[in-house]
């Protein structure tokens, strides 16, 4: 293989490798973190007191653990009513209920 065909193959490997990148960063900029809609179990990691990281919320909605979702949808996700009927819905911040006991 010649020396031009060597630098056209590296250099076409690494234009893949930065679109990859790029797209992937873009991906996570469109994203927040959504508090209270978790599954137990389900939420992304450093969710607040109770849990250590990914997967250790212990409450459905479990007020402070989040996960993240699409930018600007947090506070449109249909969740089921608490059991007093009030109506449950995500924010951008840590919430005070449905917390473990």
């Amino acid at each position: 293989m010649s020396k031009t065909v060597k630098t056209l193959a590296a250099a076409a490997s690494v234009a893949a490798a930065m679109t990859a990148v790029t797209s992937t960063t873009a991906h996570a900029m469109d994203k927040e973190k959504c508090y209270g809609v978790s599954l137990a179990g389900k939420n992304d990691c450093a969710a607040g007191p109770g849990t250590t990281c990914a997967g250790t919320s212990t409450v459905d909605y479990q007020g402070n653990a989040w996960t993240l979702v699409d930018a600007g949808t947090c506070d449109s996700i249909e969740l089921p009513a608490m059991a007093d009927g009030k109506a449950r819905m995500g924010a951008l911040e840590a919430l005070d209920r449905d917390l473990p006991a």
